[in-house]
């Protein structure tokens, strides 16, 4: 009887590290977005994120938000440099999240500011 408990066991745990591993290995899609950042917000209770917004639109239409992952220390500095400012972000979409990564399936890799094609300065 023990050792069906432990086959069951070791079983759960395979299946666990597995689904973990093809989470945090394989996107789902990988692009870049444009738009202006309207939020960086470093929030929660028990498990603290960073998470963001891009206004893609004149007038706030069409928001696009984002996570990043603690890790990526210098695209945080970056983004809370450029708040407000018009940014393109490179990011991969993966197949779900965790509570402790974020509350969205878009992660940032790059962050860099451009000018704005609504307003030439």
């Amino acid at each position: 009887m023990k050792k069906i408990l432990y086959k069951i066991l070791a079983a759960i745990i395979v299946i666990v590290i597995a689904w973990f591993a093809f989470i945090y290995f394989v996107p789902y899609s990988e692009g870049t977005r444009s738009g202006e950042l309207i939020k960086i917000t470093h929030k929660g209770v028990i498990f603290k994120t960073w998470e963001g917004e891009i206004s893609q639109g004149i007038s706030g239409a069409q928001i696009f938000s984002f996570s990043i992952l603690d890790k990526d220390e210098q695209i945080i500095e970056n983004l809370k440099e450029y708040q407000g400012k018009y940014v393109k972000l490179t990011y991969i979409e993966r197949y779900a999240s965790f509570v402790f990564w974020g509350d969205t399936k878009y992660f940032i890799t790059a962050v860099e500011q451009e000018s704005s094609p609504h307003f030439n300065k």
